[in-house]
């Protein structure tokens, strides 16, 4: 275990995280994804208890704005893609729907973004997705060197410089958060 210190408005806080080196043994789809692109990461575990990039950030002891969540968007006629943000950020489907010039744009119900992405809710990564999928990248998450970002497992994350996140995915960098 690492102890890895946070300091924030409540003061200096400490939590301890499992920090590896991605040539360890744990694998998933995102990981696998990333090793064949040859793109550096760390893998960071800890104990999943509930869903949702606040709790990951806590649990990480993590800043918020640099854990990224993925949300998957129903762009109408089975068009379907991936949103990635701030976890401190709500996806603007406004804003999402003038990126992929399309009228509206609406959050995928649970089972359909489990059905399109292979993985659980709590646990989506947007490396090595079931179906591929067209994927946007809020544009505050470039200002920043690493961020965290889901493994593709609930507890597993993954620490990557978001200009890998793009050569990864080849997405789009746009303000599409609020």
């Amino acid at each position: 275990m690492t102890r890895v210190a946070l300091i924030s408005s409540k003061g200096l806080m400490t939590h301890e995280v499992q920090m590896t080196p991605e040539r360890k043994t744990m694998s998933t789809r995102a990981i696998q994804t990333l090793k064949k692109a040859q793109l550096p990461f760390e893998v960071i575990t800890y104990t999943h208890k509930e869903k949702g990039a606040a709790f990951a950030a806590q649990a990480m002891g993590f800043p918020l704005e640099r854990t990224v969540k993925t949300l998957i968007a129903d762009l109408g006629g089975r068009r379907y893609m991936a949103a990635l943000l701030p976890g401190n950020t709500q996806l603007d489907l406004k804003k999402l729907a003038r990126v992929f010039h399309t009228k509206h744009a609406s959050m995928a119900d649970t089972p359909t973004t489990e059905r399109l992405t292979g993985y659980l809710v709590g646990g989506i990564s947007p490396f090595g997705l079931k179906q591929p999928l067209e994927s946007v990248i809020d544009s505050p998450i470039m200002n920043y060197e690493t961020v965290v970002i889901n493994g593709g497992r609930r507890g597993v994350m993954l620490k990557i410089a978001p200009s890998d996140i793009l050569l990864a995915l080849k997405c789009a960098v746009a303000e599409i958060g609020r």
